[in-house]
């Protein structure tokens, strides 16, 4: 693929570092326009964005540096701060997102659910186009195969092993992102109390990542067993489903808007 987009002297345009940001700017663009929608100050979204970036990004740093090899990031610190290069865990990255999205709620006093529910869709879709900075990089690649979709990675600063037939991970995961974001931008409508759209994304993206997990062949592993992100999926399906029962049980009304 294109690791590498433009190259002149020592400076290198990166294609994750462009995905990334496209992937916040068509995120915050879809958010306005569901802000409005549910009559929350379109304002609102971009004040959150500053926020979100940048813990989002901390927080996917921070979970694959202590994942994987943090007795080399402590000898060697400066690399910590080399997102450009890849290594980021988006389990990390959203539990920064989510941490800045909890204090951002209770600082402006906005009702968290009707909140969450109206920047889900914006999460899915900014996810899905952040998965093209993984499909131009050659991270999260996948196990070798024989199967005839094979993709095969030949540039030399791809992340991937070069020349060797595998999963196309990264397409496995862009098309069910698309998915999940075309099936909950249809119920977003239809939805019975508030939080049920934000609980479904959850829900719903940590079964795809149980599945698409044992395709992946650079996942970081537990004991050497369990893949961490599959690990930390099962953890957030659980988690957000005892809260989905929990609220539909309670049969929470909707809050209104600030």
């Amino acid at each position: 693929m294109f690791p590498i987009l433009i190259k002149i002297g020592a400076i290198e345009l990166r294609s994750y570092g462009v995905m990334i940001a496209l992937a916040f700017v068509v995120g915050t663009w879809l958010g306005v326009r569901e802000a409005r929608r549910k009559g929350f100050d379109p304002e609102l979204i971009y004040d959150l964005l500053f926020v979100v970036m940048l813990s989002s990004l901390a927080g996917a740093r921070l979970y694959y540096v202590l994942v994987s090899e943090p007795l080399d990031y402590l000898r060697h610190p400066w690399e910590i701060l080399a997102i450009w290069n890849g290594g980021m865990s988006l389990h990390g990255g959203l539990l920064g997102g989510l941490l800045a999205g909890l204090w951002f709620t209770r600082s402006h006093r906005l009702p968290f659910w009707r909140f969450a529910d109206t920047v889900t869709p914006s999460i899915m879709l900014g996810q899905a186009v952040g998965r093209m900075a993984c499909v131009l990089n050659g991270c999260s690649y996948g196990k070798p195969t024989s199967l005839p979709w094979a993709i095969i990675f030949t540039n030399p600063h791809s992340a991937a092993p070069h020349n060797v037939p595998l999963h196309p991970t990264q397409f496995y995961e862009l098309s069910t992102d698309l998915t999940l974001f075309g099936l909950l931008w249809l119920f977003r409508k239809r939805m019975t109390f508030d939080g049920q759209l934000f609980l479904l994304y959850w829900m719903s993206y940590g079964v795809a990542r149980l599945i698409l997990e044992s395709f992946r062949g650079d996942s970081l592993m537990v004991g050497g067993l369990i893949p961490v992100p599959q690990l930390a999926s099962a953890v957030i399906l659980l988690l957000a489903g005892s809260v989905y029962l929990n609220r539909r049980r309670a049969g929470h009304s909707p809050e209104p808007a600030s």
